[in-house]
């Protein structure tokens, strides 16, 4: 029986022929059903607003199909009110109770309508993966609502559904519970293409709302790995991250979010640079900070102090592996004190900020005690923040390096090829990759 290793495959999950078939006429079934939508985002970069705006939305799918099934019924302004409570349900009931005369009459209208939102963009699911992206709370009654039928008799079991979530004051959850819902039957599938940290204030919010939702995929981009680095302890991973996001004015992320400890950065930012306005190294203010509002000026302070710690962490990792053939980057050594001069890759430049009492010229990538005080309480503070591990946790178990779907190739960033266009040869660890086996070896 040359197909005998197949037959012991299939025994292993069907104990029989009826639970094979069974199963052979559900996959057919599926196959027949429509193409589930992919949606494909990369470069968050912390900006957790605009991401969940585009991900509840659906790019405009969702208006799209509130059109299709209200377009001959609703006003345009109807539609984007609908669209607008799916994409913000407690904004829109909020400012809906100020304007509506009858609320609860408002209410009723509204999970109407919504229900028949959902029914259209579940249409490419089966009904047993439909009810497993119900929330818990609502499941019951939404399984009820989605699948009603038409036959005459049924209709005053389903208006008293709907009464009663009124009656009891479970509306606006529920409108909520199905708000949520729409927009997660609306994707299927979602892709995160690299860097969903650094730059922008909300990293932690967008790691949140992955977690909380089915069908995600990641494929890590450098921001990504810099942060899963440092959750591992990488010094030069930790004070690149801190800079970055200092730089950013990310404060509320970093101590609230977090619960990274900068106090001792800041302590020493201020004691060294007390006197320097740190011109070039003032925050990029994208948000301000709501619950830790780091003085702007403090703020340039600490942004210079993290980017020479950095310099010198960075210097001692290229000193001490000379396969990464970065010594172009080793810049505090190339400064002339004395000129007030760098040279970068054979050019002399003229150095905007001279003023680095924590550098040693003889001696340029040694951290002082107190730097090495302020790395040991950062690297303290993040390796042992429960949140942020257990986010870096989520990004190995539910990310990868590249992803091969549908015949695509996911990846974030480019491949490395040489002046002539070919794949280059990288050394990793004493041994040369290119193409494909690069990538599968970092991975």
């Amino acid at each position: 029986m040359p197909d005998i290793k197949y037959l012991k495959l299939l025994a292993e999950k069907y104990p029989n022929r009826k639970a094979v078939r069974t199963e052979i006429i559900n996959l057919r079934a599926i196959l027949a059903l429509p193409k589930a939508t992919e949606y494909f985002l990369s470069d968050i970069h912390g900006e957790f607003d605009a991401f969940q705006y585009f991900v509840r939305s659906g790019s405009g799918m969702i208006r799209m199909r509130i059109s299709e099934i209200f377009g001959n019924i609703l006003t345009e302004s109807e539609c984007d009110e609908l669209a607008a409570l799916i994409y913000n349900p407690e904004a829109e009931m909020a400012r809906r109770e100020k304007s509506e005369h009858d609320f609860d009459a408002w209410c009723k209208v509204s999970i109407r309508r919504l229900i028949m939102v959902c029914r259209i963009v579940s249409n490419k699911y089966t009904r047993s993966k439909v009810k497993k992206r119900l929330p818990a709370a609502s499941s019951y009654i939404m399984d009820e609502l989605l699948f009603a039928d038409d036959v005459p008799d049924r209709h005053r079991y389903y208006d008293e559904i709907i009464d009663s979530l009124i009656e009891y004051g479970a509306a606006r959850d529920f409108i909520t519970d199905l708000s949520e819902t729409i927009a997660n039957l609306t994707v299927d599938r979602l892709h995160l293409i690299g860097d969903i940290f650094d730059r922008g204030p909300k990293s932690h919010f967008v790691l949140d709302y992955l977690m909380a939702n089915q069908g995600v995929d990641i494929q890590w981009g450098n921001h990504d790995v810099l942060w899963m680095g440092a959750a591992c302890g990488n010094r030069a991973c930790i004070a690149t991250m801190i800079r970055i996001n200092v730089r950013y004015n990310n404060f509320d992320m970093l101590e609230v979010g977090y619960g990274f400890n900068l106090r001792p950065l800041a302590s020493l930012a201020q004691a060294i640079y007390g006197d320097d306005p740190c011109e070039f190294f003032k925050p990029n203010v994208l948000e301000t900070n709501r619950y830790d509002p780091i003085p702007p000026e403090l703020a340039a302070k600490m942004h210079k102090m993290i980017s020479i710690i950095q310099f010198k962490i960075e210097g001692q990792e290229i000193l001490n592996h000379p396969e990464y053939h970065l010594e172009k980057r080793n810049l505090l050594g190339a400064i002339d004190f004395e000129k007030g001069t760098v040279m970068v890759e054979g050019k002399e430049y003229p150095m905007r900020d001279m003023n680095l009492p924590t550098v040693d010229p003889a001696d340029p990538y040694r951290l002082t005690e107190e730097e090495e005080e302020v790395m040991i309480a950062l690297e303290s503070s993040i390796v042992n923040s429960e949140k942020l591990q257990r986010h870096m946790n989520y990004m190995f178990s539910h990310g990868s390096l590249y992803k091969v779907m549908n015949g695509n190739l996911l990846f974030h960033g480019c491949m490395i090829f040489d002046e002539r266009g070919r794949f280059k040869k990288v050394e990793l660890n004493g041994k040369k990759y290119k193409g494909a086996d690069y990538i599968r070896r970092k991975n």
